[in-house]
């Protein structure tokens, strides 16, 4: 017997309104630090940008590998997952053919961790110009 509670219609305004939210979120996982910049929080995008760049190139100058999509290991789809969270720079370094040899030393392995780390670093701040975008957080 209970009853239920009807929402009423979404106006445009707030369709329009979540969709940029989404596109804020794309651009940030697209691009490091683009959400946060497209919502004119200059510092905090720049240095999320030089952050989640920065350890993805040392991981990849210490011999880091990049995952490529199996279905295969548990770890290596974890870690395809944390590296496809770095978005253009992991599709940038399977162009480009980075990161692709065998991790045979232990700084290679290191680097493989930077790479993971970057892509998990870089869905957190593209989740926080989501959240700071629908006004969850405040800047």
């Amino acid at each position: 017997m209970g009853t239920r509670v009807q929402t009423p219609p979404k106006s445009n305004e707030q369709e329009s309104s979540e969709k940029s939210h989404l596109v804020i979120l794309l651009a940030g996982w697209l691009i490091p630090g683009a959400g946060h910049t497209m919502q004119r929080y200059w510092l905090r995008g720049v240095l999320l940008f030089l952050s989640v760049v920065s350890m993805f190139a040392i991981g990849l100058a210490m011999g880091g590998k990049v995952y490529h999509p199996n279905t295969g290991d548990l770890l290596e789809m974890l870690g395809f997952a944390g590296d496809l969270g770095s978005g253009s720079l992991y599709w940038l370094a399977r162009l480009a053919d980075w990161g692709s040899g065998p991790v045979q030393i232990t700084v290679a392995d290191y680097g493989t961790k930077f790479i993971v780390v970057a892509g998990l670093l870089n869905i957190i701040s593209a989740v926080d110009a989501y959240s700071l975008a629908n006004g969850r957080k405040r800047g």
